[in-house]
């Protein structure tokens, strides 16, 4: 089965339907930098513009539409705008290519806050205008952490739309599989030392207050958060810019936090994944808060895979 990515980023939903066995014909993505990266690990055609200026007549008609969409306009992170934001009208901008390339398959991948958007009117209104063009719906919020197989706390909702009701009756979300690794196991042995926060303004009450070698910890604006989860917190867009979403954790030599390549491990992506290295740290930062956990995305295509087979 063809796949369609709109809202693409560098390719975390694409990645994980191809390791299920999908051939992904086209991607779109708007940011210059994510685009840079997405070419530099999919051989398949990406346009690269504003979703609204793609026309439906530029791309190849595909079995399976997908789109993790701005979630900035739902997040409890944000403002909270929903629709009203203009990154939340382009909502309607995915109900175009639905009404015109007419997929079998709709996935879309948003944050957790999304479902009591405006008191559940936000999504109420997502699976109107999904029934209403003769999809069944199913969704479901999963935890990275449970179902990725990462140690990162990360809910994100999940629909999936089939056209054909009796494939959507035989589809099922993953189960959940045991946390085998820690975030320890992906953390590099050895870090250059613009990493460290030796000179930081905050480092002595870092100091006082990191103690502990297996938490991962937060700058929270006045005062240390230890997360005893013993999991990462969720990665965001900004967590290049400083501020209190920066994970931090001690290793043998000090105090610092993760490098791009270890987000990228805890967003389930592999050694094989490339980022260009005319990119700064800044924009790797962003583009893998913005990602999606890989092995969550390809757990469920497998099972979309398995419900379109049987």
């Amino acid at each position: 089965m063809k796949v369609g990515g709109l809202f693409a980023g560098i390719g975390g939903i694409e990645l994980g339907f191809k390791k299920a066995g999908f051939k992904i014909s086209w991607a779109n993505e708007i940011d210059k930098n994510a685009s840079i990266t997405y070419r530099h690990n999919h051989k398949h055609k990406l346009f690269e513009k504003n979703l609204k200026d793609l026309k439906t007549s530029e791309v190849y008609p595909v079995d399976v539409l997908t789109g993790g969409f701005p979630c900035q306009a739902f997040s409890i992170a944000g403002q909270r705008k929903g629709f009203e934001d203009d990154r939340g009208n382009l909502f309607f901008e995915i109900l175009r290519f639905i009404d015109e390339l007419n997929p079998k398959i709709i996935f879309l991948e948003n944050v957790k806050n999304l479902v009591g958007h405006d008191k559940n009117k936000t999504f109420k209104r997502i699976v109107y205008e999904l029934e209403h063009r003769g999809y069944t719906i199913n969704y479901k919020v999963l935890n990275s952490s449970q179902y990725g197989g990462v140690p990162q706390n990360r809910e994100r909702i999940y629909i999936v739309a089939f056209k054909d009701k009796n494939i959507a009756l035989n589809f099922s979300f993953p189960k959940p599989k045991k946390l085998n690794i820690k975030v320890a196991d992906l953390l590099d042995s050895k870090t250059d030392e613009k990493f460290y926060y030796t000179n930081s303004r905050y480092y002595e009450q870092l100091k006082d207050e990191m103690k502990n070698k297996d938490s991962v910890y937060q700058w929270r604006r006045v005062y240390v958060r230890e997360n005893k989860s013993k999991l990462c917190p969720t990665l965001t867009a900004n967590m290049g810019t400083g501020g209190h979403n920066v994970p931090l954790i001690i290793d043998d030599v000090d105090i610092r936090k993760l490098t791009p390549r270890e987000c990228a491990r805890l967003q389930g992506y592999d050694e094989s994944f490339k980022f260009p290295q005319k990119l700064a740290n800044s924009s790797l930062y962003k583009q893998i808060g913005n990602s999606v956990t890989v092995p969550v995305i390809e757990a469920i295509a497998r099972e979309i895979k398995k419900a379109c087979d049987l």
